[in-house]
């Protein structure tokens, strides 16, 4: 393993899907903002979820931010110090559950999501946006600054650029943290089939160029059907030799015209298709929405295997 991927050895199991839990804990998360409202509202619920993922196996978990950005906050009449709080206090609500565990090693990743997030419509999923290239940039070093300049309890110790839809947006993120080459980070993309990112550019293609940034430490995508991961891994591994991270919803659906998610979902089930990812090349492996401490505690058992 080389001295960049170092961060992440021994590293297999991460968390699970954070806002859908804070839902089934009883958090109100249905505002512009999503779980951000979280972070000041009901941190004791973020706090708990956080435990119960690590206790359930998770050896890495992602801060409560994805939805935290100057604009994002600006939408809603909160200001620019306000959002840069809120990230800060995504890192110190992990790590107070991390020490809880003093016996276990627990990465805390800084959950950044893209530029579509902060719209509020789903613009994650497509990653046509009507802004420019600049706009991007500055949009993502606002945020990668916050965390890099932050005290060290304040600091995650990797980023998470998570749902990335487009070649552009993961071109527009490594220039906005070239400023500070000692980070560490994992690009993580959301895609519309099983060889594309959602605004059409191959996953191989995104991957090689994600792996240039010196700070790239693991490449991987999330938000996608269970169903697609194979195919995605062969996709990664084709761009890249980067640690391969993958993190699918439960298997459910969302039905966007009834705004509600359709199916089933079965742990083990879960769990059995981790082992097989696993087998495939991915070296981590979690879950995102719908997913929940019962589906981790699967893949940790298939990661142990």
């Amino acid at each position: 393993m080389s001295q960049d991927d170092s961060l992440l050895h021994g590293i297999h199991v991460i968390d699970g899907g954070l806002a859908t839990e804070l839902e089934y804990q009883g958090a109100r998360i249905d505002g512009p903002l999503w779980s951000a409202h979280v972070l000041e509202d009901e941190p004791e619920k973020l706090i708990a979820v956080h435990r119960a993922y690590i206790a359930a196996g998770a050896e890495c978990i992602a801060t409560c931010s994805y939805q935290v950005s100057r604009m994002g906050y600006a939408e809603v009449g909160l200001s620019a110090e306000r959002a840069d709080a809120a990230l800060l206090r995504s890192v110190e609500l992990a790590r107070r559950a991390v020490a809880e565990f003093p016996a276990r090693r627990v990465l805390v990743a800084g959950s950044l999501g893209p530029y579509g997030a902060a719209l509020h419509n789903g613009g994650e999923y497509h990653g046509n946006y009507d802004c420019s290239y600049d706009d991007l940039v500055r949009f993502h070093r606002e945020r990668i600054e916050i965390f890099a300049q932050a005290a060290s309890s304040q600091r995650p110790d990797l980023l998470a650029f998570e749902t990335f839809p487009s070649l552009d947006e993961v071109r527009a993120a490594g220039e906005a943290m070239s400023p500070w080459p000692e980070l560490k980070a994992w690009f993580s993309f959301s895609c519309r089939d099983d060889k594309r990112v959602s605004h059409g550019e191959r996953v191989a293609d995104c991957a090689a160029l994600a792996a240039q940034f010196p700070q790239t430490v693991a490449i991987g995508v999330n938000c996608v059907p269970p169903r697609w991961i194979p195919s995605l891994i062969g996709e990664l591994r084709e761009g890249s030799d980067k640690p391969i991270v993958v993190y699918p919803n439960s298997g459910e659906g969302w039905d966007a015209e009834r705004r509600c998610w359709m199916g089933t979902t079965d742990a083990a089930e879960f769990g059995t298709r981790a082992g097989e990812w696993f087998r495939a090349g991915a070296q981590i492996v979690g879950g995102c929405c719908r997913t929940r401490p019962e589906h981790i505690a699967e893949v940790a058992q298939a990661a142990a295997q």
